[in-house]
């Protein structure tokens, strides 16, 4: 089934998201990784390691599903 340039835009924007999400994650994850070297502390960086984990798996979902629009736009495949 054919896929229209809207469709495909919807899709890239929801891959933009997902990607900038990531990043976020990325970002709390890594300002985790500080001085205090309690177990709460060691807690919050593990749980903010698999929520970046979350979105990053969300973001590759995302880019197969855009290449996947991409596909059927070019190839009607």
């Amino acid at each position: 089934m054919p896929i229209d340039r809207l469709q495909l835009d919807s899709l890239r924007q929801a891959y933009k998201a997902a990607v900038d999400e990531w990043i976020d994650a990325v970002r709390e994850e890594e300002a985790l990784a500080t001085l205090d070297h309690t177990v709460a502390a060691w807690d919050r960086w593990e749980q903010a390691g698999f929520k970046q984990k979350e979105a990053q798996d969300k973001a590759n979902a995302a880019k197969e599903a855009y290449v996947d629009g991409l596909r059927m736009m070019d190839y009607a495949i």
